[in-house]
């Protein structure tokens, strides 16, 4: 039963492996658009000096326009690996099913308990002196990378008071942020695919090319590869990506505060 077990674990969703340069060009498809939608279509639409908050609001629909690309290419990666496009072949090839443990094979909720170390794990690298002690080494060795890119702190501004619009495209950069985009592509189409290149390294070689991705804020490209390392083994070991999603995720409800303050005017 335990060999049978570890046997359907190990076939990863089918039994086709990606090539590393398979695993690459995936990667390049959708890490390459963001720095040129970022320093290149985002000044040409609007001035990075310029008064208000126009800049900033540009680089943020920008950005969801790279992530809505994410979702289209998984769609298109998924309609051509499956022999019948349906939402539960779908849903084995990407991993959102309940966890699984790898050495009985049983599939139960309870392993979701892997989520208050690995959200710790998050906050820790991302939220503490760490997170900036690992920016500051990037900076120290590449110093013109400081003040590089736009964040949406930018729009934490008093003349977005009753902007409630903001809520709507918040909500569409949450979905397509950490579900329909960089979770799918990452954690659901290209980490059950990378054993066959990377062994039982997989899971980090995921974590750095999702922190590479981010070539769009070179700055942070570090601290997102581990804190990643958490999203990237839960998922790998239990199987369900839904790890990912739901760490990933906990960003998308400070974004929803924030812009909910921003609109309400309780953050002045």
């Amino acid at each position: 039963m335990e060999n049978e077990a570890n046997n359907n674990l190990s076939s990863i969703a089918d039994d086709t492996q990606y090539s590393l340069t398979k695993i690459l060009s995936i990667w390049a498809l959708v890490a390459i658009p963001m720095p040129i939608l970022m320093f290149i279509v985002a000044p040409a639409l609007a001035d990075p000096s310029g008064p208000g908050y126009g800049y900033a609001i540009t680089v943020w629909l920008l950005m969801i326009a790279g992530m809505i690309w994410q979702f289209v290419l998984s769609m298109i990666i998924l309609y051509r690996e499956l022999d019948a496009f349906t939402w539960a072949n779908i849903k084995k090839r990407v991993w959102l099913s309940k966890p699984t443990d790898p050495k009985t094979g049983k599939s139960s909720y309870k392993y979701f308990w892997w989520l208050i170390p690995a959200a710790i794990f998050v906050l820790v690298i991302e939220m503490s002196p760490v997170g900036d002690m690992l920016v500051q080494i990037v900076l120290s060795i590449f110093p013109s990378l400081d003040g590089i890119g736009a964040d949406i702190e930018g729009l934490a501004i008093p003349e977005l008071v009753g902007a409630w619009w903001l809520l709507g495209v918040a909500i569409v950069s949450i979905i397509f942020n950490y579900f329909l985009g960089e979770e799918l592509l990452f954690r659901g189409i290209l980490l059950p695919k990378m054993q066959g290149a990377f062994g039982k390294w997989d899971w980090i070689a995921n974590a750095a090319l999702f922190g590479m991705y981010h070539l769009h804020k070179p700055q942070h490209i570090i601290t997102i590869s581990v804190s990643a390392l958490a999203y990237t083994w839960t998922s790998k070991r239990f199987q369900s990506n839904w790890f990912a999603i739901i760490l990933h995720g906990v960003e998308g409800i400070i974004v929803l505060v924030a812009v909910i303050g921003v609109a309400s005017g309780l953050a002045f």
